[in-house]
């Protein structure tokens, strides 16, 4: 059983999408979600969430590496490269390569290391443009898993996350139902029994043509506009935040 959990990455572990006025950095997410199911179950449990929204992959192990292996963890995930495959260039290949570095360094700890395949984006215009970065950087992390013993949750695979009800209205970031489904995700890879149940939410609905397209021309002014700004300034959303639990401590519920 985990005692130490410690979560490295980018917005998609901090929790961004998955609003929570009462909690650091006003966000829950999937990760908040996994310790609490382990902390239910050991009361000497604790857990520290590293991640900050916007952040590359090599500003991820930059930042969080050393800090994570400094706490030894029994249990650390794993995920970056989401926004650098959203550049117009990126070396997945070069990324990689360090990624699998870093999974080394934890493994050799004896630390239990979650890995995650990025999701699959073909039923949006503009992320499956991205779909084939996704699937290179996805066989690097499967191919680094195998190679150190890592556990993958394959998003990638999780059909459901297709659905745009699982997304916020950003389209770049889970809301609370999908950072609920990788929550489950996640338990279910540890081999940890809990009580989370997926959403049912019924077919989806069927939409006119040119309502998505007004919904799209909507989406492009209020969320694409703004971060393309903020990629021409040289400016990141995480700019001004930390991490919202920089220590190992335990969970409140």
């Amino acid at each position: 059983m985990s005692k130490r959990l410690v979560a490295l990455g980018d917005s998609f572990t901090e929790g961004v999408g998955d609003d929570d006025p009462s909690r650091p950095n006003g966000v829950r997410g999937w990760a908040d979600r996994v310790a609490e199911v382990l902390a239910a179950r050991d009361a000497g449990f604790r857990y520290a969430n590293l991640a900050i929204r916007g952040r590359l992959l090599p500003q991820v192990l930059a930042e969080q590496l050393e800090p994570a292996l400094a706490m030894e963890p029994d249990l650390v995930t794993l995920y970056a490269g989401g926004n650098d495959m959203m550049r117009p260039k990126v070396d997945i290949d070069a990324l990689t390569d360090d990624y699998e570095k870093a999974v080394v360094r934890l493994r050799e700890t004896g630390a239990t290391v979650v890995l995650f395949s990025a999701a699959d984006g073909v039923e949006d215009r503009l992320f499956r443009r991205m779909r084939g970065r996704a699937a290179i950087y996805n066989e690097h992390v499967r191919g680094i898993a195998a190679r150190h013993g890592a556990v993958v949750v394959d998003m990638w695979a999780m059909r459901q996350l297709r659905d745009r009800r699982l997304w916020a209205p950003d389209r770049l970031h889970l809301n609370s139902l999908g950072h609920n489904e990788i929550a489950i995700a996640v338990l279910d890879a540890l081999g940890v029994e809990h009580e989370l149940s997926p959403s049912v939410l019924g077919p989806r609905p069927v939409v006119d043509p040119r309502v998505r397209r007004a919904e799209d021309l909507r989406w492009a002014r209020e969320f694409l506009v703004p971060w393309l700004g903020r990629r021409l300034r040289g400016e990141s959303s995480g700019d001004a935040i930390s991490a919202k639990r920089p220590r190992l401590a335990p969970v409140e519920f």
